[in-house]
């Protein structure tokens, strides 16, 4: 089994937002060292707890200060931008660390809609141009020339090379799925945004209609999932509270910088507050290094998954630290 990192870069009450960026940083150093496959980086704007705005920004940080781990988005939101920006962006990556780069994207805001209209003013319809520039971004990331007659066949990525970044598609429903099985691309779900639901319908969808390609000429899945180790199942279950509180947070619209697992824990819950904490107790993998990596193992079996990418969410650095150094060591990953 293959273990990958999703990262969002999540602010922490009482530190500013620039400190999560380094945060992100340190540790992608640290799981390049430990024998991750991947990692991955988010984009969200106007948030309250996740900073990580620019994913082709850290990405080039990243990149520059690691040595074998894969770099990547999760993702590029593209109907943002123009997809031939994008393609050099992420060409320009290649250049900087060939054979290292992913490049996922996806077709959610990663934002409320005033903030997706302050990123891009004169939008089309979300629905028709996706396709339209997901078929241009593949042609113009593998090098290869656009179809006879598109208006911008003659338009080259550049800076071209030997390597090209892998493309991926991202997703939370049926739509990624099939539009990645079309374009013979991988494709990762977003488990943990769904808290699993939709995950099956979406993998099934995505195996039965795949259409092989050069770039991936099987289909290749995997799922973005939370999870958090510490030593003992008591440690593990107290660093949760951070995540369960900014998880029930959310549910009611609100969104706001992690707080501490003693201020998670002093907060009374309301009824229906109550009925969202049973709810992620119930799914949360969380637990010591052995429990955790039982879940993952079962969930990828049943799944038929060959890689797993793993979110955790901290108020603290170091607990996040400790959990994907527990993970590698229970999944032993050869270290760098």
């Amino acid at each position: 089994m293959q273990l990958s990192v999703l990262d969002q870069s999540t602010a922490s009450k009482g530190k500013t937002q620039d400190i999560a960026i380094r945060e992100s940083l340190a540790l992608a150093q640290h799981c390049d060292a430990l024998g991750y496959r991947r990692y991955w980086v988010s984009e969200h704007h106007n948030s309250g707890n996740i900073v990580g705005t620019a994913p082709e920004v850290l990405m080039a940080a990243i990149a520059a200060t690691t040595t074998r781990i894969r770099v990547g988005s999760a993702g590029v939101m593209l109907p943002h931008y123009s997809a031939l920006k994008v393609a050099e962006q992420f060409r320009v990556l290649e250049a900087l660390a060939p054979g290292r780069i992913d490049l996922g994207v996806g077709r959610a805001p990663g934002s409320d809609p005033l903030t997706a209209r302050a990123l891009n003013p004169m939008p089309q319809a979300v629905e028709d141009h996706f396709p339209r520039q997901l078929q241009e971004l593949q042609h113009w990331v593998s090098g290869n020339p656009l179809p006879e007659g598109h208006p911008f066949r003659r338009v080259v990525a550049s800076p071209t090379g030997p390597t090209t970044p892998d493309l991926w598609i991202l997703g939370s429903s049926d739509y990624g799925a099939q539009l990645a099985a079309y374009f013979g691309l991988p494709y990762a779900f977003a488990y943990f945004f769904t808290e699993g639901t939709g995950v099956e319908e979406a993998l099934a969808l995505y195996r039965e209609n795949f259409r092989p390609s050069p770039v991936c000429p099987q289909p290749y899945a995997t799922i973005c999932v939370a999870a958090l180790a510490a030593d003992t199942e008591a440690q593990a279950q107290w660093q949760f509270k951070t995540r369960e509180r900014s998880t029930i947070d959310r549910e009611f619209g609100i969104r706001l910088p992690l707080i501490s697992p003693e201020e998670a824990a002093a907060r009374s819950l309301n009824p229906a507050e109550q009925r969202v904490a049973e709810r992620l107790q119930h799914k949360a993998i969380v637990g010591d290094a052995e429990q955790v990596a039982e879940k993952l193992q079962r969930l990828a079996t049943r799944l038929e998954l060959d890689e797993l990418v793993v979110v955790t969410w901290t108020f603290d650095p170091e607990p996040r630290l400790r959990s994907y150094e527990l993970l590698a060591q229970a999944f032993g990953l050869a270290r760098g």
